[in-house]
């Protein structure tokens, strides 16, 4: 199974010159995938099990986390 879009994207086919629309879910062929640099254009990838976080290093899943919000601390009186 090839790369699944996330995003509508425009492109030229790099062999026959055709203007394309791709549709989200569409998973084009290798040609147009190679022309397609977008990394927001791609769903997430998956691991075999269907973990879109598989293979991402520690630092990248804490960039992906939300932050925590912190509690004020109260003032002195």
């Amino acid at each position: 199974m090839g790369r699944r879009l996330a995003a509508s994207v425009h492109v030229t086919h790099p062999e026959t010159r055709e203007a394309l629309i791709l549709q989200p879910g569409d998973e084009p062929d290798e040609a147009l995938t190679a022309v397609i640099t977008n990394p927001a254009a791609w769903e997430p990838d998956e691991d075999e099990d269907g973990d879109p976080d598989a293979g991402t290093t520690d630092s990248e899943a804490k960039a992906k986390a939300k932050p925590r919000s912190q509690p004020r601390k109260q003032a002195d009186e």
